[in-house]
C-alpha cells in the first residue's frame, strides 16, 4: 500500500479548518467513519494515548500524530482505551508499519497518585476530569495491550513517562528500582527526548525495511546474542548496571551525573547499561529542532479543540486553549525537575511572523474571547535566550546554564520577549496578552525592563514564581538561586503596583520534604510567611520523578558532592513539612 513519500520540515501556509462545523477530516481518524472520510481503507501507524484526544500542539501524541500525518503516513489515534481489553486497540485495524505508544502529557504514576501515595480525584487530562481511565505505568500496559492485539507489528514507545524511565530508575510509588521502561514493556524501540523528527526517521526506516539501530534520541534492548557481539569504543559511557543500582544506593547518584555529562546532543556520547544479562544501549540524545522546524510543528493543522465525540469539557484544554506555546528548552537544569533530561538545555524560539500567524488564527475561533491566555514555554521570562557562540556551547557539558552561576556565553535578552509581547498586542481581536508560565526568579532580576513590563502589562491579576525554598543550603541543593532573590523580585512586583495603581498578586511555590530539608529548614520559609502576613496557595510535596537529581539524592541520601544529607521518607515524618505551609492556608 503506497503512501506520499515523507517530507522534512519546512513552512507552510495556514491550512487550519475554519468552519465552526469542522468536517470529519478536520481531526487525525479516531473512528473508521473518520479514516472513511479520508479514503483509506487502512492505517500506516496507530498511536495509542493515555489522554483524551486533544488537538493542540501543547498535546504530545497529537503533536506526533500532526508530524507523521505531514509527512505522507495514514495515522489514527486510539485515546485512552480500555487497558484491560486488547479488543479495545482494534477498531481501526492493524496498522502496516507500526504503533506509538505514550503515557500523554504526564508520567501516569503523577496523573493517578499523590506525593501521599494516594489516589488522585480528578484527571485533568481525560472527560470531565474522571480519573482511573489511564492506567498505572501506561506504556508498559499498553504496549503488551498491543503485542496481544497486533502479532508481529513493531511497537515504539514515546512521551515524557518512557523519556525519564529510558534507564535504570527509582519509582517512588512502588518504592524500589525499575528498568528502564523498554525492558519492562517488551517494545521494540523507546524514542525519548521531543520526538517529532526521531519518531519521522523510525517510521522512514520502518517503511523502507531498514533497521532501526543506530538513531539519535532511541534506546535498544539488545538480545543476549547482539549483547555479547557489542563492542565498546571511545565514544561509549558504561553506567552502573540495573542490578548493581538496585543493590547500592550509591549507583542511583553515579548513574546520574554520568547521564547529566552526556545530555549535549553535540557531544553526547552513547550510553550502554547492563540490564538481566543483557545489553540496553541510549543513543545519544537528537539536536534540538531549528527555529523554522519549530514553526512548522506548531503551525500543523491542528483544531485547537478536543475531539468531537466527547460530550463533557477535558479540563486540561481548557487551561492550554487560549494559550500559544513560543519557546522550547530549559536552562535551568533544577533538581526536582526533569524537564532538561526530557526537553535538554538548547533553547529553541519560534519566530515571531509563526507566532502572529497562530494568534491571528486563534482570534477567528468561536472560543476566542480576545484573551491570550500565555505566550509561554518552560518558564515565562525564556524566549529569545540563546549561546552568545554556538561553538562554545556545542563542546559544553554543564547542567545548567544558570546554576550555580549563569554561564558568561548565556545571553539572557530581554528584547526579544518584549518586542513579540507588543507585536502580538497590536494584532486585531486581542484584548489581553498574559505570561501565566511560571517566571524563573533570576532570570527576572537579570531583564529589569522586561520584568517591569511583565508586571505592569501582562500579568492576569496574579503571577506564578517559584522560589521553592527560602533556605541557602536547601535551594543550593535544588539548583536554584538565592534566598534573597524571592524578596528582590517582590520589591520590584509591589513598586511597580503602585506605580500603575493596580491590585495583583504572587503566587509564589514552596517544596516541601527536598532531600536536605528537615523541619528546621522549612521554617525558615514559614517565618519568613509569618513576618510578611502571607498564606501561600501552592505548597507542593516533593516527588523523586525518575531520572532527576532530587531522586538520586532521595534514594542515595547524598549530596552530588558525596556528603550525607536528610531525606524524609516515611509519610508520617514527610507530613511534618507539609503541615507547616499548609496550616498557613487553612
Amino acid at each position: 500500500m503506497s503512501h506520499p513519500a515523507p517530507s522534512r520540515a519546512t513552512a507552510h501556509p495556514d491550512r487550519r479548518p475554519r468552519s465552526a462545523a469542522r468536517p470529519l477530516t478536520a481531526f487525525i481518524p479516531m473512528t473508521r467513519e473518520e479514516m472513511a472520510a479520508r479514503g483509506w481503507d487502512a492505517l500506516d501507524i496507530l498511536i495509542i494515548s493515555g489522554d483524551a484526544y486533544v488537538d493542540h500542539p501543547t498535546f504530545g501524541p497529537p503533536l506526533i500524530a500532526r508530524v507523521l500525518l505531514d509527512a505522507g503516513y495514514r495515522v489514527g489515534i486510539i485515546a485512552q482505551p480500555d487497558w484491560k481489553s486488547a479488543e479495545s486497540l482494534k477498531v481501526l485495524g492493524t496498522p502496516r508499519l507500526g504503533i506509538g505508544v505514550a503515557s500523554g502529557n504526564m508520567d501516569s504514576m503523577v496523573k493517578l497518585y499523590t506525593a501521599g501515595r494516594r489516589l488522585r480525584h480528578e484527571d485533568a487530562y481525560s472527560p470531565g476530569g474522571k480519573p482511573g481511565l489511564c492506567p498505572p505505568h501506561a506504556p508498559v500496559v499498553y504496549a503488551q495491550l498491543a503485542r496481544q492485539a497486533f502479532p508481529g507489528v513493531p511497537i515504539i514507545l514515546g512521551g515524557i513517562e518512557v523519556s525519564l524511565r529510558r534507564v535504570a530508575h527509582y519509582d517512588y510509588w512502588q518504592d524500589k528500582m525499575r528498568p528502564s521502561m523498554l525492558v519492562d514493556a517488551k517494545a521494540d524501540l523507546l524514542c525519548y527526548g521531543m520526538g517529532e523528527l526521531t519518531m519521522l526517521e523510525i517510521f522512514d526506516r520502518l517503511a523502507h525495511g531498514q533497521p532501526l539501530d543506530g538513531i539519535r534520541g532511541t534506546c535498544r534492548y539488545l538480545g543476549g546474542k547482539e549483547s555479547e557481539a557489542f563492542v565498546r569504543d571511545e565514544n561509549c559511557v558504561e553506567l552502573p548496571s540495573y542490578e548493581e543500582v538496585c543493590s547500592d544506593k550509591l549507583a542511583i547518584m553515579r548513574q546520574t551525573q554520568l547521564i547529566e555529562r552526556e545530555l549535549n546532543p553535540f557531544n553526547a556520547r552513547r550510553l550502554i547499561q547492563r540490564t538481566r544479562g543483557r545489553l540496553l544501549v541510549v543513543e545519544p540524545p537528537r539536536p534540538p529542532l531549528t527555529p523554522e522546524q519549530f514553526d512548522h510543528v506548531c503551525e500543523l493543522p491542528f483544531t485547537w479543540v478536543q475531539h468531537w465525540s466527547y460530550a463533557e469539557k477535558i479540563p486540561a484544554w481548557e487551561v492550554v486553549k487560549d494559550s500559544i506555546c513560543v519557546v522550547r528548552g530549559c536552562p535551568g537544569g533544577c533538581a526536582f525537575c526533569g524537564l532538561v533530561t526530557h526537553q535538554g538545555r538548547g533553547i529553541v524560539s519560534r519566530t515571531p511572523e509563526s507566532v502572529e500567524r497562530s494568534i491571528r488564527w486563534l482570534t477567528r475561533q468561536p472560543f476566542f474571547r480576545g484573551t491570550i491566555s500565555d505566550l509561554g514555554g518552560p518558564a515565562g521570562n525564556i524566549y529569545g535566550h540563546g549561546p552568545k557562540d554556538p561553538a562554545r556551547c556545542r563542546a559544553c557539558r554543564r547542567f545548567s546554564c544558570l546554576f550555580p552561576a549563569f554561564c558568561p556565553n548565556y545571553n539572557a535578552d530581554e528584547k526579544p520577549l518584549m518586542e513579540l509581547l507588543d507585536r502580538v498586542k497590536r494584532i486585531p481581536g486581542v484584548k489581553h496578552v498574559y505570561i501565566n508560565s511560571g517566571v524563573r526568579l533570576d532570570l527576572a532580576l537579570a531583564q529589569p525592563r522586561l520584568t517591569e513590563k511583565i508586571i505592569r502589562d501582562h500579568v492576569s491579576g496574579q503571577i506564578s514564581v517559584a522560589p521553592e525554598h527560602l533556605d541557602g543550603n536547601v535551594l543550593r541543593l535544588m539548583r536554584k538561586g538565592k534566598p534573597e532573590e524571592f524578596e528582590r523580585f517582590r520589591e520590584i512586583f509591589d513598586r511597580v503596583n503602585r506605580q500603575t495603581g493596580k491590585r495583583q498578586f504572587m503566587v509564589p511555590y514552596f517544596i516541601s520534604n527536598f532531600p536536605g530539608s528537615t523541619a528546621k529548614e522549612m521554617k525558615t520559609v514559614d517565618a519568613y510567611l509569618t513576618k510578611n502576613h502571607w498564606s501561600p496557595q501552592q505548597v507542593q510535596d516533593f516527588m523523586p520523578l525518575a531520572m532527576t537529581m532530587g531522586a538520586a539524592m532521595y534514594c542515595s541520601e547524598t549530596a552530588p558532592d558525596g556528603t550525607a544529607i536528610p531525606v524524609q521518607k516515611g509519610l508520617a515524618e514527610r507530613r511534618v513539612q507539609r503541615d507547616i505551609l499548609r496550616k498557613r492556608r487553612g
